[in-house]
């Protein structure tokens, strides 16, 4: 069966040295340590081991091969996101960083779709490298982070951003990153197992409640790992919006419980009764496959809770690549 996954990471396999060229730090270097391996470093501080899975197109494909995964979604490392930068240093590392997608897609068209990164925290470049990546580069879509420097998602100067989107049918992947309370929670990894779900939601309510997806009503917006904790906790966002209007209404009227069949989410949820929950409340149609490969929290195997499932024929196809190719505006037969 066709099987797309629409969350896996990338790098290039050399970074320039962008401290050095800009005249301050905080950038990521990737140091080769040996064949096959790297360190992710930031300001000579070891970040993250990678592997060459994370750079090597050809390693990438063979282990798709070995899993039966048919095509990949590439998207960069959300710490690569680099909205921190100045705003003409952070264009040009999205630029680099996405011509290094797009070699890898245009090299091996049938394996791999390209989502872009933006200066979000320049809107207007922002809005710039968006036309390139999907005019110029032919890329489906771009990833964004849940947050733009503690601000967000509806913060109004990232408005004309979602709204190009729409305009030009461009798919946004929103990355949990920079969680909030990464601090408090630095014990036993809890900023990935705690703050991570409960960022992706700030990003979805962030949205919903500041009205942004009643302005933009045909953007195809997906989020990472199941949606976070917004699914779960739906009924106590929902009481929220009743019992005090006064907070929550103020910017959108619209009950929240409603966009759970207006957004798209992964199926990282590496549990088949949390699966077997997104698709009663979202349907089938709103979850694809996602594996944050290649880092070691995703999922090991890719689709293996979901056929472990016995789900009917038509629920498997929908998560494994119909669902993925709606949500990209892409024809299942353009990927076969």
């Amino acid at each position: 069966m066709l099987t797309v996954d629409i969350h896996t990471h990338i790098l290039p396999p050399h970074l320039p040295r962008w401290a050095d060229k800009f005249g301050y730090g905080g950038f990521v270097e990737l140091a080769h340590e040996q064949p096959g391996c790297a360190h992710m470093m930031i300001d000579g501080k070891f970040f993250r081991a990678v592997e060459m899975n994370c750079w090597s197109a050809e390693k990438r494909i063979e282990e798709c091969e070995a899993c039966g995964v048919c095509v990949q979604v590439l998207s960069t490392v959300p710490v690569m996101f680099s909205y921190w930068t100045k705003p003409e240093h952070g264009y040009e590392v999205a630029r680099f960083l996405n011509d290094d997608i797009a070699e890898a897609v245009r090299k091996y068209p049938r394996r791999f779709i390209g989502l872009g990164t933006l200066p979000l925290q320049a809107p207007e470049l922002a809005v710039r490298e968006l036309d390139r990546c999907v005019k110029e580069l032919g890329f489906r879509g771009v990833q964004i982070g849940s947050n733009i420097n503690g601000a967000n998602l509806n913060t109004e100067s990232l408005l004309p951003v979602f709204q190009r989107a729409e305009e030009i049918g461009a798919a946004i992947f929103v990355h949990p990153w920079e969680m909030f309370g990464k601090n408090e929670l630095s014990q036993y990894w809890m900023p990935w197992l705690v703050g991570m779900p409960a960022e992706t939601t700030r990003a979805i309510v962030s949205l919903i409640f500041g009205g942004v997806l009643e302005k933009v009503p045909q953007l195809r917006i997906a989020f990472a790992h199941g949606g976070g904790s917004f699914p779960a906790t739906i009924g106590r966002i929902e009481q929220g919006f009743r019992c005090r209007p006064d907070l929550c209404a103020i910017h959108n009227t619209v009950n929240p419980r409603d966009y759970l069949r207006r957004i798209f989410v992964d199926a990282l949820v590496h549990d088949a009764r949390a699966l077997q929950y997104l698709l009663d409340v979202m349907g089938s149609d709103r979850v694809a496959l996602g594996t944050d490969y290649p880092f070691p929290l995703g999922e090991t195997e890719p689709g293996s809770l979901i056929r472990s499932m016995n789900l009917p024929q038509a629920v498997q196809e929908d998560l494994l690549f119909r669902t993925a190719c709606n949500w990209l505006n892409v024809k299942p037969e353009e990927l076969e």
